[in-house]
């Protein structure tokens, strides 16, 4: 096939669209990998012949099963899980579970495609993949909780190992839902093993796990502020949700001298004009661990901050935004409002919280912009050396596992860089993500042959 044979951009977007109908998150997120992707291959043969990127863009499979459980109240209740094993190239699937109403196989879909590229990234050798469930933990007991994740686990298990797919945590999915359904998946099969990451320090977890995604983000920031000769230090910051990626991006950014004026949920945000110090965010990490409250409780604690209800934080003036709450979090207007009020940086901490038509007024502004799957990688960073701790029967420092996030982060920057430099010297970090995490995983499938 010659080079002008090759299917152009929009005959392969048309094609997408078409196999993935009723799947918008989806197309966006194959669609902004494919647009940098596209220019890259453009003169490359190899890439065409074997249509990597179609392949690439078609899930290994897309596993969807019935979870049975009974509620406090002997109701039988029935949701649906999946699991999406997106692509095993360069290791075995990794990829968070996510249990949330919002879950559909749309939203896994694009998550696994987006895993793939930032696994790639870490260096480390790790697929990708998603699963989770339309199952919303909040308002459980912990005994509902534990019913359902036994039962989820039950047909979880066949699909999953430590040499083939090893799920972790995501949104609704923590410690305590980990350790159920590790306890579950022991119980059927007789053996233990690290098949799920993000389990708790007693069995086989590790130290930094809960805060990586959040440090990282700050540390891919702080490495895009020091191609400009600028830091964190003496910057106001906004941090959408008020989970876990959220409270520890929050964390880092105070010790590293920004001031937190922002966190968040679905109910809305709290402003809070004296920051964010250390007592207010453990503050914080109680209420939504341990209290499973509302963010609008802390202005009860602390008098001075205004809580905005069903509003997002981007209205506030500030030099950086961290993003940490769930997809398209960041609409065109939002974006806009953050250009106008002269923010500085963007550095994701969910995945795939900004629009295309945001990420567009960002770059075309000149602001500072991680996409997730490069930013947010130091989780599933961590997520892998625990693996590695659990192949070696070992656990590692914090202080060890600490400078080995921060080598990562500055690694996956460095290759945001070579491929994403422009002639003029500024960095499109997406297109250097899209290319970097694309080359690895495509040069391992050509490797393969057709399979």
């Amino acid at each position: 096939m010659a080079i002008s044979d090759h299917v152009d951009f929009d005959k392969f977007l048309t094609g997408l669209k078409r196999r993935n109908p009723g799947q918008p998150e989806f197309v966006q997120a194959v669609r902004e990998v494919a647009q940098d992707v596209f220019d890259f291959i453009s003169d490359k043969e190899e890439y065409h012949a074997a249509q990597i990127l179609r392949r690439i863009a078609e899930p290994d499979r897309v596993i969807s099963f019935r979870v049975c459980w009974e509620d406090d109240n002997h109701n039988i209740r029935v949701q649906r899980g999946w699991r999406v094993q997106n692509n095993n190239a360069i290791g075995p699937y990794k990829g968070g579970l996510r249990f949330h109403p919002s879950v559909t196989e749309s939203i896994l879909k694009f998550l696994a495609f987006e895993q793939t590229f930032k696994n790639s990234l870490t260096g480390l050798p790790m697929g990708g993949g998603k699963g989770g469930a339309n199952f919303n933990p909040k308002g459980k007991s912990d005994a509902e909780i534990m019913r359902f994740c036994q039962s989820f686990m039950t047909e979880l298990y066949r699909h999953v190992g430590p040499d083939i797919d090893v799920p972790a945590g995501d949104i609704g999915v923590g410690a305590k839902e980990i350790g159920y359904m590790f306890g579950q998946y022991k119980r059927i099969t007789g053996r233990w093993e690290g098949v799920l990451t993000g389990k708790g320090r007693e069995y086989g977890g590790s130290l930094l796990r809960p805060e990586a995604t959040g440090y990282g983000a700050v540390y891919f920031l702080e490495n895009m502020l020091k191609t400009r000769g600028d830091s964190v230090e003496g910057k106001t910051v906004l941090v959408s949700g008020s989970g876990n990626v959220a409270t520890h991006a929050a964390e880092k950014a105070v010790q590293m001298g920004g001031k937190v004026l922002t966190l968040s949920d679905s109910s809305g945000f709290v402003h809070d004009p004296d920051g964010f110090g250390q007592d207010k965010i453990d503050w914080v990490k109680d209420l939504k661990v341990n209290r499973r409250g509302r963010i609008s409780e802390y202005c009860r604690e602390f008098s001075k901050a205004q809580f905005f209800e069903k509003q997002k934080p981007w209205k506030v003036a500030a030099d950086i935004a961290l993003p940490c709450a769930t997809q398209n979090e960041i609409d065109a207007k939002d974006g806009n409002i953050l250009v106008g009020n002269g923010i500085m940086a963007v550095s994701e901490g969910a995945n795939m919280p900004s629009s295309l038509e945001a990420i567009e007024a960002f770059q075309e502004s000149g602001v500072l912009y991680g996409p997730g799957k490069a930013s947010n990688a130091g989780g599933v960073a961590v997520s892998g050396l625990e693996m590695s701790q659990n192949s070696e029967r070992q656990s590692w420092d914090s202080d060890r596992l600490n400078v080995t996030l921060e080598n990562i982060m500055v690694d996956i920057h460095e290759r945001c860089i070579e491929y994403g430099k422009l002639t003029d010297g500024s960095i499109n970090y997406v297109k250097g993500a899209n290319v970097a995490g694309f080359k690895k995983v495509a040069d391992a499938m050509l490797a393969y042959g057709v399979v």
